[in-house]
């Protein structure tokens, strides 16, 4: 059993290790140039994949690179470069980039795969830490993740080096993303699931529309909109003028509220006792917009209009349980 030490010790050493990997990542931010937005160039004009390949740590970092990329709107995928002397090489197409990771720049495996890509005529971007190396040498360029020291006190371990890697990736993605003006939407499509998909999750996408929309004409009686309430089952429905436009809504409260100063209801039309000016959303709005507008104003649905302030469907707090957004 390991002997037991002052845990201050442990949080000390874990601020040395953030303290190392810190000012990395500044000398990194602090050299980034022309060659960076080269690189850029590079792949925003890739016509097929970005190829993101490594070995050992690197090829770590070389997943979560290529799966960043194909998740902003980069179309790419990782190569082992071990693998890839053995045949899956034939991943490599014309028309592709080929982003090579190495922090040595002398990984045999990697420099195997670079005569290849040239007889495909792949343009290949070094990502090393050293701009001597023979990786350096045969790429087209260079992007240079060099660090001062490791984090790991033996000055073994990758760990700086590895972290300068991987935000140097993400840096590529995020400036990718802005060039091609990859939007909430685009990213929503690659992420129909999980929690992000989620909170990518648009109104049009979940509403209720057509025959389960309640909906009624201002001056009907206001026992056709109670019907209409009861048989659409939202406690609620919209209330248009005779162009289709919105007007108001009616929901439980709004009754509660009439049987306490006229009760005679049923000679009442419906625009006698709605609420006029309802809060309403655009199609296209998230259902995260929605759900706060309605926890903003305590309320349990809200109509969603065209620009020309139609009413196009219905949004109920259920619906958004449903869907997982609350």
């Amino acid at each position: 059993m390991a002997p037991q030490r002052d845990g201050s010790a442990d949080v000390a050493s874990a601020r040395r290790v953030l303290d190392v990997e810190a000012r990395a990542l500044e000398a990194l931010r602090d050299r980034l140039g022309d060659e960076f937005s080269q690189a850029v160039d590079v792949l925003a004009a890739c016509r097929g994949k970005v190829v993101v390949t490594g070995l050992g740590k690197s090829g770590l970092i070389c997943r979560k690179i290529a799966a960043t990329f194909a998740s902003t709107g980069t179309p790419a995928f990782f190569l082992h470069a071990a693998e890839g002397m053995h045949g899956d090489i034939g991943m490599l197409t014309r028309g592709d980039c080929l982003l090579a990771v190495s922090y040595s720049g002398a990984n045999a495996e990697i420099l195997s795969l670079v005569p290849a890509a040239r007889r495909l005529n792949v343009a290949v971007l070094a990502m090393t830490g050293d701009r001597g190396s023979s990786l350096a040498r045969a790429a087209d360029l260079v992007l240079d993740v060099s660090v001062a020291e490791e984090a790991c006190p033996l000055g073994l371990a990758p760990t700086a080096s590895t972290t300068a890697a991987m935000a140097l990736g993400d840096a590529l993605a995020i400036a990718l993303l802005e060039r091609r003006g990859f939007s909430e939407d685009d990213f929503g499509r690659l992420h129909p699931g999980g929690a992000l998909g989620r909170r990518l999750l648009r109104v049009d996408e979940i509403m209720h529309v057509g025959d389960e929309l309640p909906l009624v004409v201002s001056q009907v009686p206001l026992g056709e909109a109670l019907r209409e309430m009861s048989a659409k089952r939202l406690g609620v429905t919209g209330v248009t003028d005779e162009s289709g436009r919105l007007v108001g809504i009616i929901t439980d409260g709004d009754l509660r509220r009439a049987i306490e100063v006229r009760p005679n209801l049923l000679s009442l039309r419906a625009a006698d006792v709605m609420t006029r000016d309802p809060k309403t959303v655009a199609a296209g709005a998230l259902a995260e917009q929605a759900l706060a507008l309605m926890e903003q104003h305590s309320i349990t649905s809200l109509m969603i209009l065209d620009p020309g302030g139609r009413l196009l469907g219905i949004v109920h707090m259920h619906d958004l349980l449903r869907a997982g957004v609350v």
